[in-house]
C-alpha cells in the first residue's frame, strides 16, 4: 500500500502534472478564440486539439525550440533537487538533450513531441476538470445542497454517505497524473534524447577527458616521482658522505628539483581547477641538462651524448621526450641507485631516439624487474611513445638495463 502511495508524496509527480497542463495552454488559447470554451462539445474539443497543430509544426522548425523543450523536460519531468529524491543528475536526466535542432530529423522529433505534449496536456486538463468537478458534486450531495452537474458522471440524490466518496476522485486523479507523467518522461527520452551525432560528440568529449586525466596522472607520476626519488637518493648520499661540502651540494640539488616539481604541480592544478589562468609552460628536451645535472648531484655518474639540434624537435614530441627521459633516469636512481648511466639523444630529419643504459645490480633477476621495474613508470613510457606513433623497448640488454625510445617528428 505504501508503495502505491509513494508517487503522491514525490514533488516530481506534481511538476509533471504542471508540465502536462502547460502543454494544453495553446489549445485553450486557440479554443478561446474559436470555437469558444463555454461548455464545448466533443466536436469542439476535437477542433481545439487540431487547430494548434500547424502552429506547433511551424515552431518545431526553429532550432531553439528543441532546446527550450529539453530544458523544461529536464526540470519538470525528472527527479532533481525540486523533487526531494536522490539521483536528480543521474543518467535518465542526461538522456534529454538541451541542444538546438541540428538536422531535420531533430526537427521532426521535436514536432512529434510538441503534438504529443499538446494532446496529452489536453487529456489531463479534461480529466482534471472532470474529476475535480465530480469531487465538488459529491461535497454538495453530502451537504444536502443543490448539485450542479458539471461532470459527465451524475451524482444521484443526496446523503451523508457521499462524504465517504469525496476523496476518491482526487486519488484517482493523482494516480492518472502519476502514470501519465511516467509515460511523458519515457517519451521525452525517446523524442528529446540526443541524436546519433550528439551521442558521438559526447563520447568524443568523454574520451578526451579520460585521455587528459591519464596525461595528468602521468605528468604527476613522472614529475613528483622524479623529485622525490632524487631527494631521497641525495639525502642518503649526503648522510653517508658526512662531508659538509657534499651536503651543501645535495641540498642545493634537492631544492632545485623540488622547486621544479612544485611548478609542475601548480601547472597541473591550474588545469584541474579550470581557473582560466594560463598554465606555466611544460619543460622540453632543450632543458634536459637539468635532469642530467640532478642525476649527477645524486651521486650517479652520467655520460651523455646529444646528436642533432634539440630545438628543431616539434613541441609535443620534445615535451613527451623530456618526460620519458625523466622517468628513465628516475627508474635508474630508484631501482639501481647511483650507478653509471649512459644517455644518448639523437635527432635527425624524421625521428628522435632516446637511449638510457645502466648496469644491472648484482643478483638482479634475468627479466630485469629488480633493476628497471615493471610498474606504471615503464608503462607510462610506452604509452607516451605509442600516443606519438613511436615505440619503446625496455628491458635487459647484454648485462645492462636499457630504455630505448623512437619517436617520429612528423
Amino acid at each position: 500500500m505504501s508503495r502505491l502511495l509513494t508517487p503522491l508524496t514525490r514533488a516530481v509527480t506534481y511538476t509533471r502534472w504542471l508540465h502536462l497542463l502547460v502543454g494544453a495552454i495553446i489549445a485553450l488559447v486557440c479554443g478561446a478564440v474559436y470555437p469558444g470554451l463555454t461548455r464545448p462539445g466533443y466536436g469542439q474539443w476535437v477542433l481545439m486539439l487540431l487547430i494548434p497543430v500547424p502552429l506547433l509544426l511551424a515552431a518545431a522548425v526553429i532550432p531553439v525550440v528543441r532546446r527550450a523543450e529539453g530544458l523544461q523536460a529536464r526540470l519538470m519531468l525528472f527527479p532533481g533537487a525540486h523533487a526531494r529524491v536522490e539521483g536528480g543528475s543521474g543518467p535518465r536526466e542526461a538522456g534529454v538533450s538541451v541542444a538546438p535542432s541540428a538536422s531535420w530529423r531533430d526537427r521532426g522529433r521535436t514536432a512529434v513531441w510538441l503534438v504529443l505534449r499538446l494532446w496529452a496536456g489536453c487529456a489531463i486538463a479534461f480529466v482534471t476538470g472532470q474529476l475535480m468537478a465530480l469531487a465538488l458534486e459529491l461535497v454538495d450531495a453530502a451537504s444536502g445542497g443543490p448539485v450542479e452537474a458539471e461532470s459527465l458522471i451524475p451524482v444521484p440524490g443526496h446523503g451523508w454517505a457521499y462524504a465517504l466518496l469525496v476523496p476518491v476522485p482526487p486519488l484517482v486523479l493523482l494516480g492518472v497524473v502519476a502514470l501519465a507523467g511516467r509515460l511523458m518522461a519515457s517519451a521525452a527520452l525517446g523524442l528529446l534524447g540526443p541524436s546519433a551525432a550528439e551521442r558521438l560528440a559526447a563520447l568524443e568529449e568523454r574520451t578526451e577527458q579520460l585521455l587528459e586525466r591519464n596525461r595528468i596522472a602521468r605528468e604527476l607520476h613522472d614529475s613528483i616521482g622524479h623529485a622525490l626519488t632524487v631527494a631521497v637518493v641525495q639525502a642518503g648520499a649526503a648522510r653517508a658522505a658526512a662531508d659538509p661540502a657534499f651536503t651543501d651540494r645535495a641540498l642545493d640539488a634537492i631544492e632545485e628539483t623540488g622547486r621544479a616539481a612544485l611548478e609542475d604541480l601548480e601547472r597541473v592544478l591550474l588545469v584541474l581547477r579550470e581557473s582560466g589562468q594560463p598554465a606555466s609552460r611544460r619543460p622540453t628536451l632543450t632543458e634536459a641538462d637539468r635532469l642530467l645535472d640532478s642525476a649527477r648531484a645524486s651521486g650517479a655518474e652520467v655520460d651523455s651524448q646529444v646528436l642533432g639540434a634539440l630545438d628543431t624537435v616539434p613541441g609535443p614530441v620534445s615535451r613527451e621526450g623530456y618526460r620519458i627521459l625523466q622517468e628513465a633516469l628516475t627508474n635508474v636512481l630508484r631501482h639501481s641507485g647511483t650507478v653509471p648511466i649512459r644517455v644518448a639523444v639523437t635527432v635527425d630529419d624524421a625521428r628522435l631516439w632516446l637511449d638510457v643504459r645502466n648496469p644491472l645490480p648484482a643478483g638482479a633477476p634475468v627479466n630485469g624487474r629488480g633493476s628497471g621495474g615493471s610498474g606504471s613508470g615503464l608503462r607510462g613510457i610506452r604509452e607516451r611513445a605509442a600516443l606519438l606513433g613511436g615505440r619503446a623497448r625496455t628491458g635487459p640488454d647484454e648485462g645492462q638495463w636499457r630504455v630505448h625510445v623512437e619517436l617520429p617528428l612528423g
